[in-house]
């Protein structure tokens, strides 16, 4: 479950086969306040795991503690996100993170 906006989404890479359902909208950035009914009409309630990314583990993390209270009783963050913290020179995609790790990703 890919909790970024559909911009990062698109133009950063996601995972395969990953489902999306922003947790921020965008542009504005305001929280999706229909997250669990969004998340419910793509996913059924199942106790099947559930793994949660974002960019760097902080709106997933929210969004899978979301996740659990709405029925998902298996939700967990990945803690790195998809693009990890970043280095010393300010950028991402160097330390940590999905991509990094050399995980299945597309772009586009």
């Amino acid at each position: 479950m890919d909790v970024r906006t559909q911009a990062e989404w698109e133009y950063v890479g996601h995972v395969p086969e990953s489902v999306l359902v922003e947790w921020n909208t965008y542009p504005s950035g305001q929280r999706n306040q229909q997250f669990q009914e969004q998340l419910l009409a793509k996913v059924p309630k199942t106790e099947a795991p559930m793994m949660f990314l974002c960019r760097s583990g902080a709106r997933s993390h929210h969004a899978a503690m979301a996740a659990t209270q709405a029925g998902y009783p298996n939700s967990y963050n990945i803690l790195e996100g998809f693009e990890g913290d970043k280095d010393a020179n300010g950028h991402r995609n160097t330390v940590g993170g999905w991509r990094v790790a050399g995980l299945p990703w597309v772009q586009g």
